[in-house]
């Protein structure tokens, strides 16, 4: 009679065991998927920023092609598409994200970027009027800004200029940007002044400080401006402002400007020379 019993309790024990090891290699799977989504997040992390910018769109283009519904690759993957300079493309991609059902106000804001870049501005502020006044964010205003200067309507870009330099911890950009808004409307004086706060915020920068030369230039201010400049970036930052005095007529300062700009140059200025060698022909 214990026979049967202990067959009975064997094949129970054994059954068990396979119960216990179907759970067993069913969590180790659901380990290795959290694994993985934790692996693929930091490889986006790393695409998004350090990456190579067009493996980083080959990278994203492979996983929305294996995933089309997924917002978050199609996010990275318009993303890379601005990093390798292909605007029109991105432009395409950030149309399919804000059509998901999970897209924000963030995803039309990089949309009207994407068109901006595309140089759509007119479809760009189309998606910004759709982005409730609510939603105010450093981006939104940067863009909001750059199509009013689009439009002349300086008022409105001033304001929003503003707006934006005060959401963000870094506005050496929107500064620059502002001055050169300024300096294409001919106010030479209000320019220089956002140049060099630019600058306060980032000193390295030299398309802000060769902008402040063109500002200070355009005042017949021939003298370089006290900010921190290499000695190439001042034979450079003297060769501007030697074109720009001979833009104003003032044609042998400027010459004198580009002497000084060759001879302070750590290597031959070809570029100046040839425009001094024009010049005195």
């Amino acid at each position: 009679m214990r026979r049967p019993i202990f067959v009975a309790l064997c094949l129970t024990g054994t059954v068990a065991l396979s119960a216990c090891q179907k759970n067993s290699d069913a969590e180790v799977q659901r380990a290795l998927k959290d694994v993985n989504v934790i692996d693929e997040s930091n490889l986006s992390d790393i695409m998004l920023t350090v990456g190579d910018p067009n493996e980083a769109v080959a990278y994203f283009g492979r996983v929305v092609n294996d995933n089309p519904d997924r917002i978050d690759a199609k996010r990275g993957l318009g993303k890379s598409l601005i990093r390798a300079g292909r605007a029109p493309e991105a432009a395409s991609v950030w149309r399919q994200v804000v059509a998901h059902p999970e897209a924000n106000n963030e995803d039309r804001v990089s949309l009207a970027d994407a068109l901006i870049r595309s140089n759509d501005w007119q479809g760009a502020e189309a998606e910004l009027n759709k982005v409730p006044p609510t939603h105010e964010t450093f981006e939104r205003y940067r863009l909001e800004a750059m199509v009013a200067d689009s439009k002349k309507q300086w008022k409105k870009a001033d304001s929003f200029y503003e707006i934006a330099a005060g959401l963000t911890t870094k506005p050496a950009g929107v500064y620059n940007n502002w001055g050169f808004s300024k300096l294409s409307r001919g106010d030479a004086a209000g320019a220089e002044k956002l140049f060099i706060q630019a600058l306060t915020f980032d000193p390295n920068q030299f398309t802000t400080k060769n902008n402040l030369v063109l500002a200070r230039g355009a005042q017949r201010k021939y003298d370089l401006p006290v900010v921190k400049m290499t000695q190439t970036e001042k034979a450079e930052l003297l060769y501007t402002m030697g074109l720009a005095a001979i833009k104003q007529g003032d044609v042998s300062v400027g010459k004198q400007l580009l002497r000084e700009a060759i001879d302070t140059h750590p290597q031959h200025f070809e570029t100046a020379a040839r425009s001094l060698a024009a010049l005195e022909a």
